[in-house]
């Protein structure tokens, strides 16, 4: 177990007060308080305290610690009343430096060693006993101890047995097996009264068995059982019997029946005088010979015996009175027939004399009656049958027993010893079978009944001819175009088994009820497990679940080749449509994806990586096909797309959308790389511009717009043609329920393409929303495939799923991240610099935690309604964690460590000729580093989402000699190429690791000649630390489905927040 590090004891009186640091040192005083469990990562000191009251309260202490210093007490809670830094705290705190202390002290070998070897001196105790009288018909019991004249009762009863374990006066043993004794015998009476003493107990109603293994356990420790007759002495050891009852000769042919007694099994001459427990679980008896020497049971010397079987009460009553029945010559076969298998479940019958031998009783025999019907019907029925002498029986399954002769326990044996299925198992009801059941029990299970010699089979009616035909089966594909859908083809699947066809509905819905072969009338089957038909069942699922309409004609996209090959894999292609098959033909060439060179109006050398991506896009645009273009920012997803462009010499313009600040980068892009294209940037609404969108645009080769213009004016560009879209930083669209997407949707292209370094950043509905627009038949409808692709792969992490939905999208998307093509790209490296707050910030920091921890870990059971709570009290810990003046001005004079430390790194930066861009999601942030910035005399520019004229800032910048450019995360993080930095700074971390990568991109992209350093500066022990572990685990998501990676995951749920605040 971890240790709590060593800590100031004034700092607990200082944090708790005076008076109450007093109350928790007399607590600690009087209570034991196990001790407590330190947690070293969290800081926390935690444990049970015990109450004034009897309550047990938990109490949690909260300190700051720091390798090589003293721990520092922040606060504690309870779970008292008090509820905060109260007395069981302060005794929580006691309790571990106590601990700390003694273990701090070494302990010799060979003083643990002589604990170990330490004997208890054995003082002289006065043993106990059990004495037996016998009143009337009630065995009593009483303890006794040696006396000096013999066993006496002074001052013992039963209920002061757990008293006499403080005067150390009777051996330890006998007191704790006689209270046992005593307890089981209270727990099977609760009804009578045991308040006051209880000298003596009546065994006659000790209804535990346990009597016996505690008496002997009992002797073992020295107990006795003694008489109450002082010349008695003791009883023997109790030995084993039964009651039974022995039929034997009576006078005038008839017979005579009465209990008698048997020991180990031996007849013997004994003579019942009380039974122990309600159910004769025990017997008292005593020779014969006392009773005849002597009428008073005060010298009977008494005998106990464990009956087995228990003796029921009828047969104690005719055991006690002696009773013997006679029965008539004439009622002998009635007797034999009839009462004598009923008797054998009351007690074994004997015939001292020989004169009776009882009749023999077989079976039981398990029946089974099979009845067979039309349609592969069968009703199934079961029944015991017996021979009893030479007279049979039969008694349906599950019925009572009112006959006696059937053996219970026997037909329980031979029922949990058949080995047949749960479904078949024998049952009081008829059991009714149709279809497969019917096959089943016919194949199967029958053959192991028939198999068991106590079991016979009886069959009415006539089976099928039940065979497997599964080598005989086989499977056909074929397509057929459908009127008026470009995109979709008519899906036909046919089956034969034994050269019959059979309907697809009839397979299709067996596999859809989990079925595990199909019947044919003929009592032909085949098995549906087989790896080719669960393979068919998930393939038509998807097709079914990807189609606008599940319970319409089976139908394919153009889009879903990759479920074709999937699918005729499992059989033979009968019949495809022309179009279907040419179309086919194409998609399958993507893999080899002809030689064609860039054009020569492009000006720019593309990189091999780019040219295999410009020829992909060639491909798409031959077959009007969209796609997704998703490599990593800074690979040059532009000059592809303008290659393309250029490549298409198209008679109608491309549209590209893009983000308000982007838009100007195409035209420039365009001069660089593509002059021979006109480009349009498109500034204005065509209102505010007066002009139609044909004057606005003119003969352009190229027309950007921002995604604000393209929603205003949406009419406008959809009644144009155009070559094709272009969507550019395509995350602006990845909201399905947005206007701009619905815009993206709407407009007619025969082409359309989605760029994004993201094409998801929480969860895959982003991907679907890029997929929707560019290939629309591919995954038609958004709730189908949230139930078929994204709950499963988002919450149960599915494999198969996963790698499926990778299959079906990867002719559709192209992504290449840095790694990749490291070989074009310069060195990035990158370091997490950890900062520690100092002492008066650190101390604030905490107390804010708490009292936010306490708010929120509320509120995460219903994360949508307490949302914005939850965010506010996030956005305070972080931006309490880079400067308390943040949170309040009267703080603003605490010094910021994450200030110095950048600064330290700036000085040897910009020393070195370096230049650096420093991101903070905190504007207010970016402003208190502004002004530190120019105290220490570093010249500098300034980007955030309200700075005007964001070209000139962004030109000076590149033209200029300023080393150090700071940027909004949210104002820079898309459109800008800032190679000319070669080190970035992050001053606060976030949860989605998409938004730090497209900042760090804007230096480390195509064009970028030196090493990238990327710093991250991180509050040591603060909500940062969390939110970086949070993000690592975020990261997983794009590289699961895009790249190679296996996990999953989704957006910031309530496990998430409740991490956050640990």
């Amino acid at each position: 177990m971890a240790t709590l590090p060593a800590f100031d004891t004034d700092d607990l009186k200082d944090v708790v007060g005076g008076a109450t640091y007093a109350r928790g040192v007399e607590h600690a005083k009087r209570y034991a308080i196990a001790e407590p469990a330190w947690s070293p990562a969290k800081g926390t000191l935690s444990g049970p305290v015990p109450g004034s009251r009897g309550d047990t309260y938990r109490a949690t202490v909260y300190f700051h610690t720091i390798e090589g210093e003293p721990a520092e007490l922040q606060a504690g809670q309870c779970t008292c009343p008090v509820g905060y830094n109260c007395k069981h705290v302060t005794a929580l705190v006691l309790a571990a430096a106590d601990a700390g202390r003694r273990a701090a002290r070494p302990v010799s070998w060979e003083t643990s060693l002589g604990y170990l070897l330490e004997h208890e001196p054995v003082t002289p105790r006065t043993p106990l006993a059990i004495e037996l009288t016998l009143t009337g018909r009630s065995p009593l019991a009483k303890l006794v101890k040696q006396g000096k004249r013999g066993w006496i009762a002074s001052g013992l009863s039963w209920t002061k047995l757990a008293a006499l374990h403080h005067y150390d006066e009777h051996p330890s043993e006998q007191l704790r097996v006689l209270q046992e004794l005593f307890a089981l015998y209270q727990a099977h009476n609760p009804s009578r009264n045991f308040y006051g003493d209880v000298r003596t107990i009546d065994l006659s109603g000790f209804d535990s068995h346990q009597l016996w293994p505690l008496l002997e356990e009992a002797a073992t420790h020295g107990v006795r059982l003694v008489h109450g007759g002082k010349d008695l002495g003791e009883l023997d050891p109790p030995t084993s019997g039964d009651v039974c009852l022995d039929v034997t000769t009576a006078s005038g042919d008839g017979l005579a029946v009465a209990p008698s007694i048997r020991l180990g099994g031996v007849p013997a001459d004994a003579v019942p005088v009380a039974f122990i427990g309600s159910g004769g679980h025990g017997l008292v008896y005593v020779d014969r010979a006392d009773t005849e020497r002597s009428d008073d049971p005060a010298g009977w010397r008494l005998r106990l015996a464990r009956l087995n079987p228990p003796a029921p009460p009828q047969l104690q009553r005719m055991a006690l009175e002696r009773e013997k029945l006679s029965i008539p010559p004439g009622e002998l076969p009635r007797f034999r027939d009839e009462y004598c298998p009923r008797l054998r479940t009351v007690a074994t019958l004997v015939s001292s004399d020989s004169s009776f031998t009882p009749p023999k009783v077989s079976g039981p025999k398990l029946i089974v009656h099979a009845e067979y019907g039309k349609e592969h019907a069968l009703e199934v029925s079961w029944e015991w049958a017996y021979r009893v002498g030479e007279s049979k029986f039969r008694d349906p399954l599950g019925t009572e027993d009112v006959s006696g002769y059937r053996d219970l326990g026997r037909e329980e044996k031979l029922l949990a010893a058949l080995d047949v299925p749960p479904g078949f198992a024998p049952r009081r009801k008829r059991l009714a079978c149709e279809g497969v059941d019917t096959m089943q029990f016919t194949t199967e299970v029958l053959p192991l009944l028939r198999g068991r010699p106590d079991v016979e089979v009886e069959v009415t009616g006539q089976p099928a001819d039940y065979r497997e035909a599964g080598d005989s089966l086989s499977i056909g594909f074929s397509t057929a175009e459908l009127v008026g859908k470009r995109d979709w083809f008519g899906l036909d699947i046919a089956f034969f088994v034994e050269g019959h066809p059979i309907a697809f509905i009839n397979v299709f819905l067996a596999l859809s009820r989990g079925e595990s072969q199909l019947l044919l009338p003929s009592g032909a089957y085949f098995s549906l497990l087989k790896p080719e038909f669960q393979t068919l069942k998930r393939l038509m699922e998807e097709a079914r679940m990807m189609q606008d309409k599940p319970s319409g004609p089976l139908q394919i996209s153009r889009y879903q080749v990759t479920l074709w090959d999937e699918l005729t894999a499992l059989g033979v292609v009968d019949q495809q449509a022309e179009a279907w098959r040419r179309q086919l033909a194409d998609l399958r060439s993507l893999d080899q994806v002809g030689a064609v060179d860039p054009p020569a109006s492009l000006t720019a050398h593309l990189r091999p990586y780019q040219v295999d991506g410009f020829r992909w896009l060639a491909f798409l645009w031959k077959f009007g096909l969209g796609g997704i273009l998703a490599d990593d920012m800074g690979l040059g997803k532009t000059v592809q797309t303008l290659a393309l462009i250029c490549h298409a010499q198209a008679s109608a313009p491309f549209l590209i959308v893009a983000p308000t600040s982007v838009a100007p980068n195409w035209a420039a892009e365009a001069a660089r790389f593509a002059p021979g294209l006109k480009v349009v940037v498109l500034t204005d609404t065509l209102k505010k511009r007066k002009q139609t969108l044909a004057e606005a645009i003119g003969d352009a080769d190229v027309v950007v717009t921002s995604y604000t213009l393209f929603r205003l004016d949406i009419d406008a560009y959809t009644e144009r043609e155009w070559a094709g879209l272009v969507l550019d930083e395509a995350q602006f669209v990845k909201n399905h329920n947005a206007k701009a997407h619905q815009c993206a949707r709407k407009l007619d292209a025969p082409f359309k393409l989605a760029i994004t370094g993201t094409p998801m950043e929480n969860n895959l509905m982003e991907l679907w929303s890029l997929l929707s627009i560019t290939a629309p038949g591919l995954f038609p409808n958004p709730h189908r495939f949230e139930e078929y692709y994204v709950r499963p792969i988002e919450k149960r992490g599915d494999p198969e799923k996963l790698g499926r939905l990778r299959r079906r999208i990867k002719p559709l998307v192209k992504r290449r991240t840095k790694e990749q093509v490291a070989a074009d790209l310069p060195e990035k490296q990158e370091q997490v610099l950890e900062v520690n707050l100092h002492p008066k910030h650190r101390r604030l920091y905490q107390t804010h935690l708490q009292r936010e921890r306490q708010k929120i870990l509320g509120l995460v059971r219903d994360l949508d309604k307490n949302r914005f709570t939850i965010f506010q009290s996030l956005t305070l810990l972080r931006r309490l964690s880079l400067d308390a003046g943040l949170v309040d001005e009267e703080h603003s004079g605490l010094p910021s460590a994450k200030v110095d430390a950048l600064v330290e790194q700036l000085q040897d930066v910009t020393g070195g000729g370096h230049r650096a861009l420093v991101f903070s999601q905190f504007t207010g942030f970016l402003d208190v580093v502004r002004k530190r910035l120019e105290a220490e005399g570093f010249t500098y520019c300034y980007l955030d989402g309200s700075t005007r004229r964001r070209g000139e800032v962004i030109e000076r910048f590149k033209t200029g000699t300023d080393p150090v450019f700071l940027i909004s995360l949210k104002a820079g993080g898309f459109g800008l190429n800032l190679t000319e930095a070669d080190y970035c700074f992050l001053l606060d971390p976030w949860w989605n690791p998409a938004s730090e990568a497209q900042a760090v991109d804007r230096t480390h992209r195509i064009g970028q000649t030196r090493n990238v350093m990327v710093y991250r500066l991180i509050a040591k022990d603060t909500i940062e630390q969390k939110v970086m572990a949070l993000k690592a685990k975020k990261a997983e998501l794009v590289a699961s489905v895009m790249d190679d990676g296996n996990a999953f995951g989704s957006g910031l749920d309530a496990e998430d927040i409740r991490g956050l605040f640990a």
